[in-house]
C-alpha cells in the first residue's frame, strides 16, 4: 500500500514537473488541470457520531480552474479510523466476563474498525485573494455523491467460526447513501510552481440507512433513515499539469 502511493505521488510529481516550460504562474491567469493527493482528520455528527468516533480519510481528487476561476472536479477519499462507539454489535457472542471464545476453547483476539469511503463531483469558484498571484485565493465548492461506511471485524488467526466472512455481514452495519460535501479553504499555486497545496474545513452529510437483510445482535432488520454527518480539516498536495506554452518562430 505504502509503495504504490509513494509511486503515485512520484508519477504526479514527474507529470507535473515536465509540463513547467515557460507558464507564467504569477502574472497569468491560468486555466489549468490540477490532481490532488489528501489526508483529513474528521469528526463525526447526528447517527454517525453514535457508532464511530474520530476518522481519518484519504485520497486522491482531480479539478480544473478556469481562467474566470471557476472549478469543476471529483475525488474519492478512503475512510479509516479504530475508534468504534457501537461496541455491543457482538455482546451476543462474548461470555460474562466480555470475551469471545475460539473454535481452540481460547479468548479470541477480535478487532472492530472502522472503513468506508466517499466519492463526489464537485462545482465551486476560487477567489483571487491573500495570495502571491491571480492563481491562489480562498477556495469554496459545493458537491453531490455518496458515503459508504461500516465495522470491519478482524479475527486474528480466522479461528472464530461464528464470525466467518459470511457471518460478519450479520454484524458490520454496512450503511451507505447519497451524500453531500461543502469545503472552505485556501489554495496556493506557488510562484516557482515548488510548493503547491491547499487546506480548510470541509462538511460532509450522509442521508443513508441499512444495507443488511438482518443484524444477527438484534435479531431484526435495521430500517432507520440515517443522518450521517462528518466535518474538519482537509490538506491536499497539488500537481497541477500545466499546459505547455508553444515555441514562437520569428521570420525575417
Amino acid at each position: 500500500m505504502h509503495k504504490k502511493l509513494i509511486f503515485t505521488l512520484s508519477f504526479l510529481c514527474f507529470l507535473s514537473f515536465q509540463s513547467l516550460a515557460q507558464i507564467n504562474v504569477k502574472d497569468s491567469v491560468l486555466s489549468v488541470s490540477i490532481i490532488s493527493a489528501h489526508y483529513k482528520l474528521m469528526n463525526p455528527g447526528a447517527d454517525m457520531a453514535d457508532r464511530f468516533g474520530i476518522s481519518s480519510g484519504a485520497g486522491l481528487d482531480w479539478m480544473h480552474k478556469f481562467k474566470n476561476n471557476f472549478v469543476i472536479g471529483a475525488e474519492f477519499s478512503y475512510i479509516f479510523g479504530n475508534n468504534i462507539r457501537e461496541e455491543s454489535i457482538l455482546a451476543g457472542l462474548a461470555t460474562e466476563k466480555g470475551y469471545i471464545i475460539n473454535q481452540h476453547g481460547q479468548y479470541a483476539d477480535v478487532r472492530l474498525y472502522e472503513r468506508g469511503f466517499t466519492s463526489y463531483a464537485k462545482i465551486g469558484k476560487m477567489f483571487p485573494v491573500l495570495g502571491p498571484n491571480k492563481n491562489s485565493g480562498i477556495l469554496v465548492t459545493v458537491g453531490g455523491g455518496f458515503i459508504q461506511h461500516k465495522v470491519r471485524i478482524e479475527t486474528i488467526g480466522n479461528d472464530v467460526p461464528q464470525l466467518s466472512a459470511e457471518y460478519r455481514k450479520g454484524y458490520d452495519r454496512l450503511t451507505n447513501g447519497f451524500a453531500m460535501q461543502e469545503f472552505i479553504g485556501y489554495m496556493h499555486l506557488d510562484n516557482k510552481r515548488l510548493l503547491n497545496f491547499y487546506i480548510g474545513a470541509e462538511f460532509n452529510q450522509g442521508f443513508t440507512q441499512s444495507r443488511r437483510d438482518f443484524n444477527f445482535d438484534t435479531m431484526t432488520k435495521d430500517t432507520q433513515k440515517r443522518r450521517d454527518y462528518l466535518s474538519g480539516i482537509r490538506v491536499g498536495f497539488m500537481f497541477p499539469l500545466y499546459k505547455r506554452v508553444p515555441k514562437e518562430f520569428y521570420y525575417n
